[in-house]
């Protein structure tokens, strides 16, 4: 009987052992389960719906969050039919607009619906809990009508604190049964709980319906920098694995030039990082193509 004890305790610490997790941390930062974030206003080089699902297709992204500004308008049902015809799943959508909740009800669509949580005024956290909720209420009461989940995305201030986007989220379920409602949290507006990130996800991740990752480093010197470049995300990523999350992950443009090189940036970051999750050494660190701005 003393064989198998042995042999387990052999397992637990060897790094055979380390490598069982190894599937998970795959699956969750596979192509499939990565959603494209800020590449429409945030690509330079102006692609129509047609070029964009083409570029997603061909690198193996199969989920897009659509950001848009008013002169995109116009293509909205444009890009609905093109992510169909390149088998892109209309992940989620920025805001809200009435043209777009046409056609997701069309398109018997239901993506998920992206807010900036907002830092409203109050004498108390009390009340500055329940402003921030009635103010998104209808949006979220929006998003339900058409079958959808509604993020509190971290933008900032008061509303982009964790504590304080969970306390939202718990006040929408508990006061107004909201149970649509969760949170898009972005590595690009929290590089002030780089240190404190594993309380940070702790707290949220029973909320959590993205995780969109950046580069990392002290002071948000730059903000957006590609997966690979910066000090901290490997370590972030590690806490991510280590909480046992495993829905989508974001990776983004943002840039304002060409966001098939800032995508391809990332996914290199990305295939140097993964590897060091199971406990591999690094090897050559990617190089960005060229400077994002």
């Amino acid at each position: 009987m003393r064989f198998p004890i042995l042999l387990s305790l052999i397992l637990l610490v060897s790094p055979v052992a380390s490598n069982l997790a190894a599937p998970s941390v795959a699956g969750l930062f596979e192509r499939d389960n990565l959603v494209a974030w800020c590449v429409v206003p945030f690509d330079g080089k102006k692609r129509g719906p047609e070029a964009r699902a083409e570029m997603l297709a061909k690198l193996g992204l199969r989920k897009c969050a659509y950001d848009w500004r008013a002169q995109h308008v116009a293509e909205f049902e444009e890009e609905i039919l093109q992510y169909k015809k390149h088998g892109i799943e209309y992940f989620a959508f920025w805001s809200t607009h009435p043209k777009a909740f046409e056609l997701f009800r069309k398109h018997g669509l239901s993506p998920q619906i992206w807010k900036t949580a907002p830092s409203p005024k109050g004498d108390t956290q009390e009340e500055r809990i329940r402003k921030a909720a009635e103010a998104m209420l209808p949006f979220a009461k929006q998003a339900r009508g058409i079958g959808s989940r509604f993020g509190l995305y971290n933008h900032g201030g008061w509303g982009g604190e964790p504590e304080n986007l969970v306390a939202v989220c718990q006040y929408l379920r508990e006061h107004h049964q909201m149970e649509n409602v969760g949170i898009v949290y972005n590595f690009h507006h929290a590089h002030e709980h780089i240190a404190d990130f594993k309380k940070s996800l702790e707290v949220m991740k029973p909320y959590l319906l993205c995780l969109n990752l950046n580069g990392m480093n002290e002071g948000a010197q730059p903000k957006i920098l590609q997966l690979g470049q910066g000090q901290h995300e490997l370590k972030m990523m590690r806490t991510i694995v280590a909480s046992g999350y495993d829905g989508p992950i974001g990776i983004i443009g943002h840039t304002q030039d060409d966001v098939e090189e800032r995508l391809k940036d990332n996914l290199d970051g990305l295939d140097w990082l993964v590897p060091q999750l199971k406990g591999k050494k690094a090897g050559a660190k990617p190089q960005p193509r060229t400077a994002g701005k």
